[in-house]
């Protein structure tokens, strides 16, 4: 028998949600494989391709080469390292530049990141 602390709550049955969450409806199986031309975001000015790199490479190439862009300019780097979808953002944080987005290609993802300084 498991026992569960006070407070906790039990998940729904398969098939049943809570009140207050809707099902999330099928999303398209295919993602396209380059960064896409989105107009809410700006258009890199810079794809460091890291695909089929381990980390920490990404991480460094990213560091080597934000110098080349005038700030306020966008990066890509694309990456297919499961570490990386840590690994990016947290550099970001340490490093003060902006994280703009992740998004999912069909092998692997492209990062987004805004020099700011």
């Amino acid at each position: 028998m498991r026992f569960r602390s006070r407070g906790t709550r039990r998940a729904a049955p398969a098939g049943r949600h809570r009140r207050d969450q809707a099902a999330a409806p099928e999303q398209p199986a295919a993602a396209p494989a380059e960064p896409q031309a989105d107009p809410a975001y700006p258009t890199p000015a810079l794809v460091i391709d890291a695909l089929g790199r381990k980390c920490p490479i990404p991480i460094i190439w990213l560091a080597e080469r934000i110098r080349e862009v005038p700030v306020g300019e966008v990066v890509a780097v694309l990456a297919d390292d499961v570490a990386a979808r840590t690994d990016v953002p947290a550099w970001c944080r340490m490093k003060s530049q902006e994280f703009v987005r992740e998004e999912t290609l069909e092998r692997g993802w492209a990062f987004h990141i805004r020099r700011c300084y």
